[in-house]
């Protein structure tokens, strides 16, 4: 590993200033549990790394009507799963909070973090894109905005450009007979990568027999998370049933765009995302009429 300056600002600006003066040779470090691995493999030789632990803009989860829910960068997995009020209301990103790595990883791997990597496997992001989750983005031009679905660009890139830094993701607060859930087949029950992760929201009406609204969005099958448009617009008005259901898993395995690789071949990951968007549309219909679905830190706890 290459010698690097650490440097840990107690403030947003003081952060900026340090990752605008370095641009491209510097890093931030959210949680660290990706990076530092990264470093020591020497997929990155920065001079400079950032720890934005101490930032209080970072470090903020909250919740409020209007705002609906922070998550701040360098905000803990642990920390969003053990918040009541986020289990109440975001199931979904629990799911996907709870299954990152084992128990040890879950005490610093951050949503922040993972979105930054950009891994097309990541667990975060395909619930923050069904969640309609939007990046606050600060640099040295001033603070910008982003929906999550257009933050990664290629295989471990995204679209901050040099000297800024992901501050927080803002999650809307949820409306009524809203659910989601996501899932992932691995190999191994725990600390593996995912073959393919499927996130799915709606909101129902009419007493929960129609589709009001519906967003799918897939990891693992193509070089960034896919947010399968089509796939959950095409639910929107149409009754609550197994055949539409059908439909959407049909429609999001045809935005599917998987490689054949160590972990799976490509038509074997098709057929995963049929499996998995009916089984991730059924959970969240589930919840969006108040029934209970165990994500995996309830199925631990017994």
């Amino acid at each position: 590993m290459k010698d690097f300056e650490y440097c840990a600002p107690s403030s947003l600006r003081e952060a900026v200033a340090l990752k605008a003066e370095k641009g491209p040779d510097a890093r931030v470090l959210a949680g660290g549990t990706d990076l530092i691995v990264q470093l020591r493999g020497k997929r990155f030789a920065p001079d400079r790394v950032i720890d934005i632990k101490n930032v209080p803009e970072a470090n903020e989860l909250s919740f409020g009507p209007r705002r609906g829910l922070v998550i701040g960068a360098g905000v803990a997995c642990w920390r969003i799963y053990n918040d009541a009020e986020i289990v109440a209301r975001y199931p979904g990103l629990v799911d996907s909070a709870s299954i990152i790595g084992g128990i040890q990883i879950q005490g610093r791997a951050t949503f922040g973090g993972n979105l930054c990597n950009a891994s097309p496997s990541a667990d975060t992001i395909p619930s923050l894109i069904t969640h309609s989750a939007t990046c606050n983005i600060a640099g040295p031009d001033g603070k910008r905005s982003l929906s999550v679905e257009d933050f990664c660009t290629a295989p471990g890139q995204n679209a901050l450009a040099p000297g800024e830094i992901l501050v927080s993701l803002q999650i809307p607060n949820p409306k009524k007979n809203t659910g989601a859930h996501y899932q992932r087949f691995i190999p191994r029950n725990e600390m593996d990568i995912a073959v393919v992760g499927v996130s799915s929201h709606v909101v129902l009406a009419n007493r929960g027999k129609e589709f009001k609204a519906a967003r799918i969005a897939l990891a693992a099958v193509g070089p960034t998370p896919i947010f399968a448009r089509a796939a959950g617009d095409g639910l929107v008005g149409k009754a609550v049933s197994d055949e539409a259901i059908a439909e959407a898993a049909a429609a999001a395995q045809s935005a599917a765009t998987p490689i054949s690789d160590m972990r799976g071949p490509a038509d074997f990951r098709t057929h995963l995302v049929g499996v998995l968007v009916k089984r991730t549309l059924e959970g969240a219909i589930a919840r969006a009429k108040g029934k209970f679905v165990a994500n995996a830190v309830q199925e631990a706890a017994g």
